[in-house]
């Protein structure tokens, strides 16, 4: 059994697998291109911020690195205050006119005096302060700590440093000396960048940079930079919705977040806390622990990028480290996205290609689904036509008309074939015909002995007709004559095997079979006979002859099948019945009769037709009497099947 589908089915399979085949390689390279695409841009983007990050932090803290730098040199700040505190405030005012990062400047005296001046620009310091309206600046002082007569005032002034206000301020809970910023300047006589820490006097998270004076390293200069004006930097929404950036300091200890909930929670520990960040700060950011790992790898801790997962999600990590001037050494600032946010726009576009793609496969389906039917329609109309000229139904009629070249070229030839056949089936007996062309393959068979009813009829004096009639009267005559009689014996399931000048051979029981054939037979024959008379009615009255036509007709084994040449071949049949049968549709010149039969067709359909017995006769060529009868009609009963 072979498999076989509709050809509607195999063109939209192909054009699907066609069309997959094409759009989903180009749809995952453009993707894969797109996410790579996005990838590297979100990079190039994490380096540009790390850089722009890394160089506003230096920018921020460059201003008050250069002011401490410049205080620790002035001669008017190793005095302790009350001395020179005009030209020591005046400094500090200017400084903060300068550096707008900057809360506050201060300096420290190793007897406990303490000079700083506060910017009151932010409301939570004038609350801290108990500011009056209009103030700009708060200036603290400790002087003379170690004697009866201390000072400790705090002074306030508008914008243009003039007085507001002074009060009195209680010292003994501050320090300098107790400070993180003097402490470690003392100890190392160098410049040091100190938090983040709790700034004494504000109480708010700040980093400080300190500096010892050049002529008394007992005397310490600093500046603080508020911890909420280093997280101002950290703008990673730029990069994406959930992108995150932040400072680590040289212990791995959270310094400033980009998330202001996140650093509203890191300034209210610091605000709880008296000394350095709490661990409990890192658990703000599950990132940092991987972040904290990744500083230790040298292919990282110098501004390498990294990927990571983070609780199932895939994020870029860039790292990059931070110092200035050698202060804050240590610190870093890490970039955080999450990767499906650098590929969302390939993802988009995947999902547009993808879209675009069903939309081609779906018209390609339906463009498939129409072709397949045009050409289907053409091709069963083809299919029905051969299967008629299989049957024999060889009309001529135009040839159908395609859009499709090739099945016109098919139409043309299957036209040419059913108007080959059709002429080959003026010349071959129908039935052969048919078993030549059938689709199967089954060919007429080689000669074999078999049954058969054999017909032969003969026109009356046709030379004398021919004698007196011309030619074109005589062939349109006959022709009529050929075809009334063809169209009997074919209704009747004869086959005309052969014409025979003006006599035709019809046999049943070949090449069809037919378990009455012989009754067939007589019927045919009478058939034929009423027709013919009616015939000769028309023919006398347009001025035709009578073609008065004898038939005999026998029934008996012959060998039929296809006889001839290996190049040319005739089928027929032959053997005693052939011969009988002609020789008895001589005998009805002797007998004055239309039809003889045989005892064998009697035999046969004795009980079906009136048969009028003739006795024995002898046969030309044949040694046997022929018992003859002669064929009167139908008797109106029939045999049982």
């Amino acid at each position: 059994m072979h498999w076989s589908k509709p050809l509607r089915l195999h063109l939209g399979v192909l054009v699907v697998a066609s069309l997959l085949c094409t759009s989903v390689p180009i749809i995952w390279l453009a993707f894969r291109h797109g996410s790579d695409a996005a990838v590297g841009a979100g990079a190039q983007q994490m380096r540009e911020m790390s850089l722009r990050l890394i160089e506003g932090y230096r920018n921020t803290l460059q201003g008050g690195t250069e002011a401490v730098a410049l205080a620790s040199t002035l001669p008017q700040f190793v005095s302790p205050p009350s001395e020179d505190i005009e030209a020591k405030q005046e400094f500090f005012l200017e400084v903060l006119r300068n550096v707008p990062n900057a809360t506050s400047i201060y300096t420290g005296y190793p007897d406990g005096s303490y000079l700083q001046v506060i910017s009151t620009e932010r409301e939570d310091v004038r609350q801290t302060l108990a500011a009056p309206d209009g103030t700009a600046f708060a200036i603290r002082t400790i002087a003379r700590r170690q004697r009866a007569d201390v000072v400790s005032t705090l002074r306030f002034l508008d914008r243009d440093a003039r007085p507001i206000s002074e009060r009195n301020v209680e010292y003994a809970s501050f320090d300098p000396r107790q400070r993180p910023w003097y402490q470690s300047v003392v100890q190392d006589g160098l410049p040091v960048s100190v938090g983040p820490y709790v700034a004494g006097t504000l109480k708010v998270p700040t980093l400080t940079i300190a500096a010892p004076m050049r002529d008394n390293d007992q005397v310490v200069v600093g500046i603080n930079i508020h911890l909420q004006t280093v997280s101002r930097l950290l703008d990673a929404q730029q990069i994406s919705p959930r992108a995150r950036a932040y400072i680590l300091d040289a212990g791995d200890d959270l310094v400033a977040h980009s998330d202001p909930a996140v650093m509203s929670r890191i300034i209210a520990i610091w605000s709880r806390s008296a000394g350095s960040l709490q661990a409990t700060a890192n658990n703000f950011d599950k990132s940092l622990d991987t972040v904290a790992r990744l500083r230790r790898d040298p292919a990282f801790a110098e501004g390498g990028l990294a990927r990571i997962d983070l609780d199932g999600e895939s994020h870029l990590v860039q790292i990059a480290p931070v110092s200035l001037s050698g202060l804050f050494t240590g610190s870093a600032v890490a970039i955080v996205v999450p990767m499906e946010e650098l590929v969302a726009k390939a993802h988009r576009l995947l999902l547009h290609n993808l879209l675009i793609a069903s939309v081609f496969v779906i018209a390609g389906v339906a463009a498939s689904v129409m072709l397949s039917r045009m050409v289907s329609r053409s091709l069963y109309r083809l299919a029905d036509e051969a299967r008629r000229i299989g049957d024999l139904e060889v009309d001529e009629k135009g040839v159908s008309h395609s859009w499709i070249s090739e099945i016109n070229t098919l139409a043309g030839a299957l036209a040419a074939s059913r108007h080959a056949i059709s002429q080959f089936a003026l010349y071959v007996p129908r039935e052969v015909v048919r078993r030549i062309v059938n689709p199967e393959g089954r060919a007429v068979a080689k000669a074999q002995r078999q049954d058969v009813t054999v017909l032969f009829t003969d026109i009356r004096d046709f030379t004398t007709i021919s004698e007196q009639h011309s030619p074109e009267d005589v062939v349109d005559t006959l022709s009529a004559y050929f075809e009334l009689l063809n169209t009997i014996a074919e209704r009747h399931g004869g086959t005309v095997v052969q014409y025979l000048g003006d006599s035709i051979f019809v046999m049943w029981n070949a090449p069809v079979p037919d378990a009455r054939h012989a009754e067939n037979g007589c019927r045919c024959a009478l058939a034929m006979k009423a027709a013919i008379d009616e015939l000769n009615e028309a023919n006398r009255r347009n001025g035709r002859p009578a073609l008065i036509t004898r038939f005999g007709l026998h029934t008996g084994p012959a060998v039929v099948g296809s006889f001839g040449a290996i190049s040319r071949q005739q089928y027929t049949a032959m053997g005693d019945t052939i011969n009988v049968a002609s020789r008895l549709e001589g005998l009805n010149k002797e007998f004055n009769t239309s039809i003889l039969v045989s005892s064998a067709i009697h035999d046969a359909v004795a009980d079906c037709f009136v048969l009028r017995p003739l006795g024995l006769v002898p046969v030309k060529g044949r040694a046997e009497k022929v018992d003859l009868w002669e064929l009167v009609g139908e008797s109106g009963g029939r045999r049982n099947e």
